[in-house]
């Protein structure tokens, strides 16, 4: 029997495991003590792990057209026929959609090629949600400034959003170990979900962002803020206060909770004289109520100290793997932008043949410049059972659709190409949890029949169109390396994102790589990653609007 320490991504949180495994693909999985992310614990979506065993149901061979193929006709099929359609239609002819269950090294090659060599950022990703483009919005940056940790060390939890916590079961049994151990209370919004509280408010759907928006204005009329911390680190927008009052008084936002003005008020009584905050979000709780929790924790200095944090839950499993390389429609990798100096400096690092120029298209506006003939082929990598209807619709009015995928069953959906993926287990690489906490997947059973990584094929891909030299890799190590470089290229402290450390690694070293977390602790006495290093309080859409008559 062999054991290989490797993780379960199924959700964002990044947990180990210990894979052991027996003849025939055998397969038995438990918790890995030593993972700081879980210290051996598992909840039931490791199941899939052993699942994944199975052969039955399996794509092991690239298809052409509903035909069986090897790599190098696909290769060259795919190679060719992407040219083609560059060539008469020019960059921003070629989309990808990229799925959960992805590897940083997966994303980082995709980005790459995509951003870099076809000169599109048509890269649709439905599970990334709003909260990414919040925190930059707010910090200069894409960070996520909580760890795990600082649930050990809250006073107070607030949950604004328990659908989200709840798809992360040992999250919430690390909530409730605080709670007991350590006294923590626990504050919750919303309709009872089976998560005990010490306080909870069954405020209305949809009303969460309106409660936080009357905190905030609670917090300002009461002297509440933390005023030298605002005046040395916070940007205020102009009006804020006047913006923010019309309709978040303590009996207007009781109405629009659908609760007591006396529940209102004990909410802010409880959450007012805390030192220690932890107020947790999801991407299902939507833009306004992330900027909300954000804005309080800037007015009161809530951040950047332990068991102080505004604490996001992404969706999708290596959701912050994929934001670290930027495979998003508005971003370049190493949480770069499309200003230069920063679109020159990502041009040069990678040598790129034509860099997209501009933010790409998503959802249903990319859908759209598919039907008018704008967009004219897609790869579609990942698993992604949310977006089905819309890869059914693009593939629809795409002229080529190329799909990397384990699945032999979507061989009867009209790809043009098909490209046989590796399973999870299969896989290696790495993935970076909810918490900047970056871990090594490790390829459990070897890849069966003509099966390859995602990374791979992508490399490949790029190699047949006369792209070999920016896209040299044999294996992750030599794209963690490089992904390491970039983050540290022209980097003078401004951007947290800096994996100069293991820029050098070895293959070795990558191969027994123990989980580690960037940035250390964010915002550290104050300083952010904006141009002037002061945090951006954020307008709440509908502000002005919010009054009930």
């Amino acid at each position: 029997m062999a054991i290989v320490r490797s993780l379960c991504g199924q959700c964002g949180m990044g947990c180990g495991v210990r894979a052991m495994t027996g003849a025939q693909r055998d397969l038995r999985i438990e918790g890995d003590k030593a993972h700081p992310a879980n210290a051996g614990r598992l909840c039931e979506g490791a199941d899939a792990l052993t699942a994944m065993a199975e052969l039955e149901g399996r794509l092991l061979h690239p298809l052409i057209e509903g035909r069986q193929a090897n790599w190098d006709k696909a290769i060259a099929q795919v190679a060719r026929r992407l040219a083609a359609v560059q060539a008469r239609h020019g960059p921003g002819s070629v989309a990808l959609h990229v799925g959960g269950g992805l590897l940083t090294e997966d994303y980082y090659v995709a980005n790459k090629l995509m951003k870099g060599f076809l000169g599109s950022a048509h890269i649709h990703a439905p599970w990334r949600g709003a909260i990414g483009g919040v925190q930059r919005a707010a910090y200069g940056e894409d960070v996520m400034p909580a760890a795990l940790e600082d649930i050990d060390r809250a006073d107070i939890i607030l949950i604004v959003d328990p659908a989200s916590l709840l798809g992360h079961p040992l999250l919430l049994e690390r909530v409730r170990d605080a709670c007991a151990t350590r006294g923590t209370r626990l504050v919750m919004l919303g309709a009872d979900e089976g998560i005990e509280a010490d306080l909870q408010l069954p405020v209305r759907g949809g009303s969460v962002a309106r409660l936080l928006a009357g905190w905030l204005l609670h917090i300002i009329d009461s002297a509440l803020i933390d005023t030298d911390f605002v005046a040395a680190h916070v940007t205020l927008p102009d009006r804020f206060r006047e913006r923010l009052a019309p309709g978040h008084d303590l009996w207007s936002v009781a109405r629009a909770c659908g609760i007591e003005p006396g529940e209102v008020r004990d909410f802010y009584d409880a959450m007012g004289p805390v030192d220690r905050l932890v107020t947790m979000f999801g991407e299902t709780a939507g833009a306004d109520v992330a900027a909300a929790a954000i804005n309080v924790h800037l007015l009161t200095g809530r951040i950047g100290r332990p068991g102080a944090s505004p604490f996001a839950l992404p969706s999708g499993s290596n959701g912050m793997g994929a934001r670290e390389v930027s495979c998003h429609v508005d971003e370049l990798a190493a949480h770069g932008d499309f200003a230069e100096p920063m679109r020159a400096s990502v041009a040069r690092f990678w040598g790129a043949r034509q860099l997209a120029e501009r933010p790409g298209l998503e959802d249903d506006a990319l859908l759209d410049a598919m039907r008018d003939g704008h967009v004219r082929a897609l790869w579609s990598i990942g698993a992604d059972d949310g977006a089905a209807d819309w890869l059914r619709a693009a593939r629809a009015v795409v002229p080529l659709s190329i799909r990397s995928t384990d699945r032999v069953e979507e061989a009867e959906e009209d790809w043009t190409i098909l490209l046989p993926s590796a399973a999870w287990i299969e896989k290696d690489g790495t993935v970076t949890g909810l918490d900047r906490l970056v871990s090594r997947q490790r390829r459990v059973f070897d890849l069966p029949g003509e099966a390859r990584p995602d990374w791979w094929m992508l490399t490949r891909v790029a190699q047949a169109m006369g792209w070999g030299d920016a896209f040299h890799y044999e294996q992750p190590a030599d794209i963690y390396r490089e992904h390491g470089r970039l983050t540290a290229y022209r980097n003078d402290g401004t951007r947290l994102l800096n994996l100069r450390r293991h820029a050098p690694i070895s293959n070795p070293a990558y191969a027994e790589l123990t989980p580690w977390r960037w940035g250390e602790v964010p915002f550290d006495g104050g300083r952010f990653a904006t141009s002037d290093g002061r945090a951006r309080l954020l307008p709440i859409a509908g502000q002005a609007e919010a009054a009930i008559p």
